[in-house]
């Protein structure tokens, strides 16, 4: 809207900081606005302003002939104040999206309410504001980013809830209903959606826009201000998936470390047309501690890496506690859902270590003691769903294994801290220790100065009857385990393999044996039978009796290795005279030795049916013994 200009007053005009009115009469009024004084006349002002009429009534005990007074908080400064003089005077001012607000504060401010003449600018500034700004996207959030500097005023005013309000209905709401001139896909649409060709309408209709439409337009917002959009829109009901949109988009423009560790993802920036913003300016420490509170709590695999990436900078940025607990937390409910590459934080203080596994440990802590369980997000939002072969235990479980083989290269990370990771975990959390050994064994090699000691205390987290029969074969040969733990890997992988052995020919002895008895024997005898082929031929006794006399010959190898370690055991006991014999090393560790390996071939033989065993000393008797086959994990 427009004002009619009075016809004897021509311009405005600025001498440095002082503003006058050439209307031909000398003022008689100076109005101090931060340090710009304005010289204008008093009948103009009291007719249209009902604050400078009462401090002109005040004044006029003082008897002077120039009025002069200041105006302190102002809204909008000595450019607002302007526009309002101007309207006072008669002249044609222009409200717009931008200045909207200032000049209704202002309005209010000066209390030029209708009560001072009809049509005053509180009445107009109230009209375009729900006739043109509420309407429209563009408009308003332009008219809500120019709320930054005034905000406790603008919401005591209500104008704060109702820019609020509008944008949230937007958001909810098909931009295209609107008749919102929009900039996506790379084609300007119409207000009927279609696809405009050098401004022509082509009729072509495009699909319906996406949920994500206004996160570039909002990230223009300070922190301040979009806070409390995202919890506008958040008590609306939004989805929390969309919000949670909203704020890792706005997250990766101020933060720009973080889409380091986001993948590669790549943002799509989309606005609408003729939309031009300032970024906002804001401290990342503020940024990342408000972001933390308004993330939603929920579930998923691109969000939990996103919270790894803030909880990275935050590290850097040196956030307080309470923020750094939060996001720990975060991931700790989520941590089934986390990445090894997403889970190397690095040290970012003054720790000797390269990596913080304080941290990690920290969060597994968190996974732990999690008691209630958080909602996923939408699962075409945010790869929610997971492999359903294993439990989050078991996820965590493999990924902390991992962990910790990643890290053991640091040297200058201890085997206390090495040992606190591994035993973070409950023993029912790793069905095979298969991977936590492969970390262990990498830690010892890159630490070769550790002591006996504390090599065995490292080896006494791994339960040795969860190693599969590969892992025994490596760690029987591993030289850089203590001596005492090898002794208990051999133990274990024999008795393994008599175990495999004795099934195997339990299932031969038996001419139709029942369906579910193979996967009703021992685990490690299911491992070499699915290894080896023998679940499809197990009905074939000729393949099944070549395997199990390999398997035989595996057995009497490791009786000779044993063997052969009581020999230098026996060379031990010369230098360590506690150690009386290598059968009382045995006893003292749990272990029984095994007889002599005639005497155990004797068992083994009679142990089992007529037809394998008549078979399996053919074997023996008409071949040599084969040359030991390695068995390596890696």
């Amino acid at each position: 809207p427009v004002m009619a200009p009075a016809g004897k007053f021509s311009t405005f005009y600025r001498e440095g900081n002082d503003w006058f009115c050439n209307a031909g009469l000398p003022s008689d009024v100076a109005i101090d606005i931060e340090g710009t004084k304005f010289h204008l006349h008093k009948f103009p002002l009291i007719s249209k302003c009902g604050k400078i009429e009462k401090l002109y009534v005040e004044s006029q005990s003082m008897q002077e002939d120039v009025f002069s007074t200041t105006l302190e908080g102002f809204p909008g400064g000595p450019d607002i104040f302007l526009i309002v003089a101007k309207f006072c005077y008669g002249f044609r001012v222009e409200l717009t999206p931008r200045n909207i607000v200032m000049v209704y504060c202002a309005a209010d401010y000066l209390e030029m309410t209708d009560e001072y003449g009809e049509e005053n600018l509180l009445s107009k500034s109230d009209n375009f504001l729900h006739k043109n700004v509420l309407r429209n996207w563009k408009d308003c959030i332009v008219a809500y980013q120019s709320c930054e500097a005034i905000v406790s005023k603008v919401a005591k005013l209500q104008i704060l809830n109702k820019l609020l309000s509008a944008l949230s209905m937007m958001v909810c709401t098909d931009p295209s209903l609107f008749g919102w001139p929009m900039m996506m896909y790379g084609s300007l649409q119409s207000p009927g959606g279609s696809i405009l060709w050098n401004g022509i309408n082509t009729g072509a209709k495009i699909r319906s826009a996406d949920s994500d439409w206004w996160f570039e337009d909002v990230s223009y917002l300070n922190v301040t201000l979009f806070e409390r959009l995202i919890q506008a829109m958040e008590s609306r009901g939004i989805r929390p998936e969309i919000l949670a949109g909203a704020i890792m988009y706005y997250a990766r423009k101020y933060l720009p470390g973080l889409g380091r560790w986001q993948g590669g993802q790549t943002v799509k920036t989309r606005t609408v047309a003729s939309f031009s913003l300032t970024p906002a300016s804001n401290d990342q420490k503020v940024l990342i501690e408000t972001i933390e509170k308004l993330l939603p709590k929920k579930k998923g695999k691109s969000f939990c890496r996103f919270l790894l990436g803030l909880l990275r900078v935050a590290l850097i940025l040196g956030v307080n506690s309470t923020c750094q607990d939060s996001l720990e937390r975060r991931i700790g409910m989520q941590l089934e859902l986390a990445t090894l590459d997403a889970l190397l934080i690095p040290s970012y203080s003054n720790s000797d270590t390269l990596y913080n596994t304080d941290c990690v440990e920290r969060i597994v802590g968190h996974f732990l003691s999690s008691e209630k369980q958080i909602t996923s997000f939408s699962p075409l939002s945010f790869e929610v769903e997971g492999s359903p072969s294993s439990g989050p235990l078991n996820k965590v479980a493999k990924l902390i294994d991992n962990y910790i083989a990643e890290v053991a290269s640091d040297v200058n990370l201890k085997p206390g801290k090495v040992r606190s990771l591994a035993e973070a975990l409950p023993d029912s959390a790793r069905n095979l220790h298969d991977g936590l050994y492969r970390a262990l064994d990498i830690y010892i090699k890159a630490h070769p100065w550790l002591s006996e000691k504390e090599r065995e205390q490292l080896c006494n987290v791994i339960d040795y009857q969860k190693l599969s029969i590969d892992a025994c074969a490596h760690a029987s040969q591993n030289e850089r385990l203590p001596l005492r733990v090898v002794l208990q890997v051999l133990f274990f992988e024999q008795m393994q393999l008599r175990t495999a052995l004795a099934s195997c020919l339990n299932v031969l002895d038996t001419e139709n044996p029942p369906a579910g008895h193979l996967t009703a024997t021992n685990d490690m005898a299911g491992q070499i039978v699915q290894r080896e082929g023998w679940v499809t031929l197990v009905r074939e006794n000729q393949v099944l009796r070549v395997d199990m006399e390999r398997m035989r010959s595996r057995v009497v190898e490791l009786e000779e290795e044993f063997n052969h370690m009581k020999q230098e055991m026996k060379r031990v006991t010369k230098s360590h005279s506690s150690l009386s014999s290598p059968r009382m090393v045995a006893r003292r560790m749990g272990c029984n030795l095994l007889p002599r390996s005639s005497d155990a071939q004797t068992d083994t033989i009679e142990s089992t049916g007529p037809t394998p065993r008549a078979s399996v000393e053919q074997a023996q008797s008409s071949r040599q013994l084969r040359h030991r086959k390695s068995f390596s994990l890696f």
